[in-house]
């Protein structure tokens, strides 16, 4: 059963849930029962299926910043921590999470994986939604090389796994942290060869939102392609703020809202997800917005319903049938009646 989380900004997301008793709802979700006193409402929403996608969220597994960062809180300081790769116990989390997603049939499900570009969630993401070692004569560049990442890694093939794309708009908290500062681009197509970094796929106003944080946009062609090799939107001394992260993470929704795809997993950051998602769901109970918008553990994967509210997308829908084949009168009998 889908309870629904309405978003501003066009979207909305439902989490997927069991239906409460109706004794354990608060007031404000008990609308939908009918009293002597008040007429019913409903109190789900009910959207066109062709408006709605599946999106499967993820935080990366434990870094080695997450381990110093417990121990110390200034380690996040550290340039030693420079786009902090993942733990063995990091990878452990990713073999659990890909056992899981592929028992639960999600990992044959998933037409896209839209991935932050930092180590370690370009790691979880191959290591999660990839396909198995790569094979010996068979013409697919590997998702990831052998060793990558300072890892003990086989190589991950790209055979028969769905499109993965790396994208800046859903990175962590730009700034001061050097674990949140990304390699070059070229240095990721080394290690990644079968991840598409051209950045194309990004939508000019989230780069727009991106860059403004850092400088201000003079001019802005609308055909630019989007992509710089270095990160230039990290700075040393300027640390994004929530707000700020929030929107970012607002039109990240909107821009997947406009995606083909139906099923999408989305692999990135604490920060990104807990600020992003918050900005949602005040008008529902407060057990259902927590059930979202909560801070995600390492490696956890929570999937949701984003629905189209404003046409963002232009698919049509493909269950739908029109009806009249034959044409012929068929008048609802209410109208019958009256005419």
């Amino acid at each position: 059963m889908n309870s629904t989380l309405s978003f501003p900004h066009s979207i909305s997301i439902s989490s997927i849930s069991h239906l409460p008793s109706p004794r354990n709802l608060s007031p404000r979700c008990c609308n939908s029962i009918p009293s002597q006193d008040m007429e019913a409402k409903p109190s789900q929403g009910l959207y066109p299926l062709h408006r709605c996608k599946t999106i499967h969220l993820v935080r990366h597994a434990q870094g080695v910043h997450n381990v110093e960062g417990e121990k110390n809180h200034d380690a996040y300081l550290s340039e030693d921590l420079f786009d902090a790769h993942l733990t063995p116990l990091g990878w452990q989390q990713v073999d659990n999470l890909r056992k899981h997603v592929k028992a639960s049939g999600i990992s044959n499900r998933i037409e896209l994986v839209v991935v932050s570009p930092l180590l370690r969630t370009l790691q979880t993401a191959v290591g999660t939604f990839g396909g198995e070692g790569c094979i010996d004569g068979v013409d697919a560049p590997p998702l990831m090389k052998a060793g990558a990442g300072d890892s003990d890694r086989p190589a991950i093939s790209s055979l028969n796994r769905p499109p993965f794309i790396a994208v800046e708009s859903c990175r962590e908290h730009l700034g001061v942290h050097p674990c949140d500062r990304r390699n070059s681009i070229t240095k990721y197509r080394q290690l990644f060869p079968a991840i598409d970094f051209s950045l194309a796929s990004l939508p000019n106003q989230i780069l727009c939102a991106l860059l403004s944080f850092v400088f201000t946009i003079i001019s802005y062609s609308a055909d630019l392609q989007v992509e710089t090799d270095e990160d230039v939107l990290w700075k040393p001394e300027v640390r994004e703020e929530d707000k700020d992260l929030a929107a970012r993470g607002v039109k990240f929704m909107n821009w997947l809202s406009t995606r083909k795809e139906k099923e999408i997993a989305v692999v990135t950051h604490s920060g990104f997800l807990y600020h992003t998602l918050n900005s949602f769901g005040n008008d529902c109970d407060p057990a259902v917005k927590s059930e979202i918008s909560s801070h995600f553990a390492n490696c956890e994967l929570r999937s949701v319903v984003l629905v189209d509210k404003c046409m963002n997308g232009s698919d049509p829908p493909v269950t739908n049938y029109p009806g009249k084949i034959p044409s012929g009168e068929d008048l609802p009998s209410d109208i019958a009646d009256e005419k």
